[in-house]
């Protein structure tokens, strides 16, 4: 029997890159060009789910009918936890420059708040496959001063939530339930779940 064909990492995130690959399934990397914005939720965890189906099916159409596609969106939010302080919104996505990015961690400093991870997986003659990991993750409390220099580092501005778990942001997190690597961008025990199926030898 021939070897599956590679799986293809519907994302540019070198956070998704590096966690796939200690899964032991062979990818490569197709971005997608999904327009985020332009999608519509009534729910943060409706918008991951519908922006991973996005991802995932635009690839797909580039990619062939034979191919594995796997798309993944990541999104900070309040639900289900602390109310959004005054002037949050429910979902907190990239900031847009730094002084969004010292709001987002004002309103997280001190605060519970939940990590959505939704992966969108394609397989070859069959209809997309969902899936969804939640974590919780609860920060210390931050003074400015902390805030204003964290973001001078620049990290937390391509990030969800304006910050990394896996790098300097992880020391103003006191404390993760549930799985780390969703709160990192890929949950791989969900995923290696998803694709059992398709490469045996999977590892997580």
């Amino acid at each position: 029997m021939s070897a599956p064909s590679p799986l293809i990492l519907a994302s540019a995130s070198p956070r998704r890159h590096e966690l796939l690959s200690r899964l032991g399934v062979p990818f490569e990397i197709i971005v997608s060009l999904v327009d985020e914005s332009c999608i519509e939720a009534d729910s943060p965890r409706a918008f991951a789910r519908k922006a991973a189906e996005a991802k995932c099916l635009e690839v797909a159409g580039r990619a062939g009918e034979d191919r594995i596609v796997l798309g993944a969106d990541t999104v900070v939010c309040f639900e289900g936890q602390d109310a959004p302080p005054p002037g949050a919104p429910e979902l907190l996505g990239k900031p847009s420059d730094p002084a969004e990015a010292c709001r987002m961690l004002g309103w997280l400093s001190g605060r519970v708040h939940t990590v959505i991870t939704a992966l969108a997986l394609r397989k070859p003659g069959c209809p997309i496959e969902t899936a969804a990991e939640t974590s919780h993750v609860r920060f210390h409390t931050l003074s400015q001063e902390q805030i204003a220099r964290y973001v001078a580092t620049g990290e937390p501005m391509d990030k969800a939530g304006a910050y990394a778990v896996q790098a300097d942001g992880g020391r103003f997190v006191a404390e993760v339930r549930g799985d780390l690597q969703n709160v990192i961008g890929l949950p791989l025990k969900l995923l290696s779940e998803m694709l059992k199926d398709c490469y045996s030898d999977t590892r997580k």
